[in-house]
C-alpha cells in the first residue's frame, strides 16, 4: 500500500467493471455506493465502509494488497449505542484519514474516528463515532458534530456526504460536507444548488466549527459542476498542493421540481478541483472537465448497469503504483459500485 502517494489529475482510465452489487430487495430499491476505503493493518488488507441500503451502511474487506478483489461484505457497522443514532438510522459513513497519507486511517488518541450522516426531524446532520478497531464496534457521540445552518445559510436544510481528514501538525480534523440550502443563495447560475462546506474540529472538542463554503457550484453555464456539488475526498497533489475528488452536476435544482432527487438532478458526474493553500479551506478552483460525461459511457458499461448518474467517487492509491477509482452508478436509488484504474504518475 502506498502511504505517501501524491496525486496528479489522471486523464486516462481503464474500466474494471462491477466492484460490489446492491442488495436484492422486494421493492427493487437498494444502493451500494459512497465508498470510503482505508488500510486495515489488523487484516493486512483494505477495509471499505459504504452506503449500503437497506439498512444504510455496511463494511467490506479486501485482503488483496492491490485491492483487486474480491470484496467480502461483513454486514452493517456495529454500534455500541445504536440508540444514540439521530432519527434511528444513518448512512454514508466515512473513516477519518491522515490528510498527508492517502487511504491511511488516522489514529487519534489511540482510537479511530468515523463520521456518518444521520437524520434529525427531516434534516440530515453529521454524527461522529469512535472505536479502537476499524471493524468496530463504534461508540457514537450523542450531539451532532455538524448541525444545520441558519435559515438563509447554504446548509440550512441538510449537512450531508461528509468526509474527514486529520492534520496532526495542527491537532485538528478538517471536514468537508455537502450543504443544502432552504432558500435561494446569492448565485447567478444555481441559487438552490448544494455547495461544499468545511468545518474544523480541534481534538478533544465534541463539535466542529464551521468555516463556510469552500466550493460553491461553478458560476459558468454548462460547467460539469455548475448545478450542485457533492462529497469531497482530499488528496495531496503533485502539480498542486491539494487535489479534491468530487461528484457534481451541470444541472441546477429548481424549486418547482417534485421528483425524489430534485435537490440532486441528473446527471451526477465525477471530477476534480485543486488548491495550493497550505491548509485547504480556501483558494479552490475547478478542473475544466469531468472524469467522464454520461454520453461517453461505452455501450458495454451501460449493459453492465452503468448510466444516468456517476455518483460519489473515491480514489485508492495501491502498491503497484496504480490508482483505483470506485464510484456508484445507475438509476437513482438503484446504484451499484463500479471501478476504474489508471497508472499513478
Amino acid at each position: 500500500m502506498t502511504a505517501d502517494a501524491r496525486v496528479s489529475i489522471p486523464t486516462e482510465w481503464e474500466r474494471c467493471g462491477l466492484a460490489m452489487g446492491r442488495r436484492q430487495t422486494d421493492s427493487g430499491e437498494s444502493v451500494a455506493g459512497d465508498p470510503c476505503i482505508v488500510w486495515d493493518e489488523e487484516v493486512k488488507g483494505w477495509r471499505m465502509v459504504l452506503f449500503y441500503a437497506p439498512p444504510g451502511h455496511a463494511q467490506a474487506v479486501c485482503r488483496d494488497p492491490l485491492a483487486k478483489g474480491p470484496w467480502e461484505l461483513e454486514g452493517p457497522l456495529p454500534f455500541t449505542n445504536p440508540e444514540a443514532l439521530a432519527g434511528g438510522h444513518t448512512h454514508k459513513p466515512y473513516v477519518v484519514m491522515d490528510a498527508h497519507r492517502p487511504n491511511m486511517p488516522a489514529r487519534i488518541g489511540g482510537q479511530y474516528s468515523l463520521v456518518t450522516v444521520s437524520h434529525l426531524e427531516g434534516h440530515k446532520v453529521v454524527q461522529q463515532a469512535w472505536a479502537e478497531r476499524l471493524c468496530g464496534p463504534w461508540t457514537l457521540v450523542d450531539a451532532p458534530l455538524i448541525g444545520l445552518g441558519a435559515h438563509d445559510e447554504f446548509d440550512a436544510k441538510h449537512a450531508d456526504a461528509v468526509s474527514g481528514f486529520f492534520f496532526p501538525e495542527r491537532n485538528e480534523i478538517l471536514y468537508f460536507y455537502m450543504g443544502y440550502p432552504e432558500v435561494a443563495q446569492p448565485r447567478q447560475v444555481s441559487p438552490l444548488g448544494s455547495a461544499q462546506g468545511a468545518a474544523i474540529q480541534r481534538v478533544g472538542e465534541q463539535q466542529a466549527r464551521k468555516v463556510g463554503i469552500v466550493l460553491p457550484p461553478c458560476e459558468q453555464h454548462g460547467h460539469w459542476a455548475g448545478g450542485w456539488v457533492g462529497g469531497l475526498q482530499l488528496l495531496p497533489g503533485r502539480q498542486h498542493r491539494w487535489v479534491g475528488l468530487l461528484n457534481a452536476s451541470p444541472t441546477a435544482p429548481v424549486a418547482s421540481d417534485t421528483a425524489a432527487h430534485r435537490e440532486e438532478p441528473p446527471p451526477s458526474l465525477g471530477g476534480f478541483a485543486f488548491c495550493d493553500e497550505e491548509f485547504p479551506i480556501g483558494g479552490w478552483a475547478w478542473h475544466p472537465e469531468p472524469i467522464e460525461w454520461i454520453d461517453d459511457i461505452p455501450e458495454a458499461a451501460i449493459t453492465a448497469g452503468e448510466g444516468v448518474n456517476l455518483w460519489r467517487h473515491h480514489l485508492l492509491a495501491v502498491r503497484d503504483q496504480h490508482l483505483a477509482l470506485f464510484y456508484n452508478s445507475g438509476p437513482y436509488g438503484r446504484e451499484q459500485l463500479y471501478e476504474k484504474r489508471t497508472a499513478l504518475n
